[in-house]
């Protein structure tokens, strides 16, 4: 592995320059895919904290640990921007989503967003949710089955019918499912060019039926309010009585919903994944959520403190989200580097929580390092942070845990689920990391 630098820091600055690999991109994005963990490990080895990868066709300075976290996430001298980083990997499919906007018009669009995350529309949507995922429960399949295909097919449909107002026939809702996943997985294709039977052709033609679904149901929802994301959105007005345009809508209703449900699908397989190889923790979980009506409020979430903190050992140990991209907009420095502007930078997430400095044992799943004696998750403000940070930090991240505690605390009262003794859970980090084989358990009827 040849080093090389960067940039050269500018004359008298005392910035270190950037260190990094002379190996070849796509060399570094198959090592990134097999094992991220070891990559990462290995960079840092050699190059430490701070160090750039060949990767996408394009140069990323990665910047571990939670201090460079810290710095360009909470961003505040402005040096960062969001949307010309992620717009690399995903504008063509997410296109202005609230994730790909920057400081006054992402401030404006998010203050308007937040409307349909408020507590009590949060508590709308509990109440309407909840008797669906009772129903859909109480049909749970017993046997062998794939789980993440389970909580991937629940979670898409209380996304329609919570976020959009809709029950779909199950020709349509597999259709929009099918769009998601293409577009989701296009971002880091290979081949960044509308090719056919690529990822990145597939997500551009999936991106069309995504608007197309969402435009035909604007004008109903224009029409009338109902208790749904998408109608709030349709309604919702700033201080000096802006709304979204139609345009708007559609970019903010797409991106919150490939997140709303991917993101708890990923989090719910590693949580019963990590509860089936370590079954002590299932039956406490179990125990706590048998303590508690069938039916949860809102303000029984709370009290579900076992699962609370299997949920955070399992983002810890598999974020959703590995890493968050920022462009600098500016020559800037992070820890001491030199960052020049043009540069994307990224915060790996999903390798920040492994760091052996911060975690005891960071590859066992303990979730006993969140309890109020050890406190690890509080070690730095960005010591866990599968949520982001900063003003960008996820919109939806209390109605992902409610969504989240609510499937599981139904699936803990009604089932036992069991892997085999050897089974390890086999992992594809080439897009959002899923598991490979889509996670098969053994379920019975309690």
């Amino acid at each position: 592995m040849s080093t090389n630098i960067l940039a050269e820091p500018p004359a008298g600055s005392g910035l270190k320059a950037v260190p990094g690999s002379n190996t070849p991109g796509l060399v570094q994005v198959m090592k990134l895919r097999q094992d991220p963990f070891g990559f990462a490990e290995t960079n840092r080895q050699k190059f430490g904290d701070v160090t750039f990868v060949h990767v996408f066709g394009t140069t990323i300075v990665s910047c571990a640990g939670p201090e460079a976290a810290e710095r360009i996430l909470m961003n505040k001298d402005r040096a960062f921007a969001n949307g010309p980083a992620w717009g690399f990997f995903i504008d063509k499919f997410f296109h202005r989503g609230v994730m790909l906007l920057d400081f006054d018009e992402h401030r404006h669009h998010r203050l308007i967003l937040q409307q349909a995350f408020t507590p009590t529309i949060l508590k709308g949507y509990m109440q309407e949710m909840q008797p669906m995922i009772m129903n859909a429960m109480k049909q749970f399949p017993v046997r062998d089955v794939l789980l993440f295909n389970e909580f991937k097919q629940l979670t898409l449909d209380v996304a329609l019918e919570v976020f959009l107002g809709l029950e779909l026939p199950k020709k349509e809702a597999d259709k929009i499912n099918k769009a998601f996943i293409e577009c989701v997985r296009a971002g880091v294709g290979l081949v960044r060019a509308d090719v056919p039977f690529t990822r990145w052709g597939k997500g551009i033609r999936s991106r069309k039926v995504l608007e197309e679904f969402i435009y035909s149901h604007i004008p109903a929802k224009r029409a009338k309010e109902t208790p749904d994301l998408f109608s709030v959105l349709c309604h919702a007005e700033s201080e000096d009585g802006h709304r979204f345009t139609d345009e708007d809508v559609v970019n903010h209703i797409l991106f919150v919903l490939m997140a709303a449900h991917d993101t708890s699908t990923i989090t719910m397989s590693q949580m019963a994944y990590h509860m089936a190889k370590h079954p002590q923790w299932q039956e406490k979980a179990r125990e706590q959520s048998l303590e508690l009506n069938p039916e949860l409020g809102y303000d029984d979430l709370g009290k579900l403190d076992v699962l609370d903190a299997i949920m955070k050992e399992s983002l810890r140990m598999c974020t959703p989200v590995p890493a968050q991209p920022r462009m600098a907009v500016r020559d800037t420095e992070v820890n001491g580097y030199f960052i020049p502007e043009g540069t994307m930078v990224q915060v790996p997430n999903l390798s920040n929580h492994y760091r052996d400095d911060i975690w005891t044992n960071p590859f066992a799943f303990d979730p006993e390092r969140y309890s109020a004696e050890r406190k690890e998750d509080k070690a730095h403000r960005m010591a866990w942070m599968p949520f982001g940070g900063g003003v960008h930090k996820c919109i939806g991240l209390y109605f992902g845990q409610m969504e989240i505690k609510t499937i599981m605390h139904h699936l803990l009262r009604g089932y036992e689920w069991t892997i085999p003794d050897d089974y390890v859970l086999p992992m594809d980090y080439s897009a959002l990391p899923v598991p490979k084989d889509k996670l098969p358990v053994t379920i019975r009827r309690r």
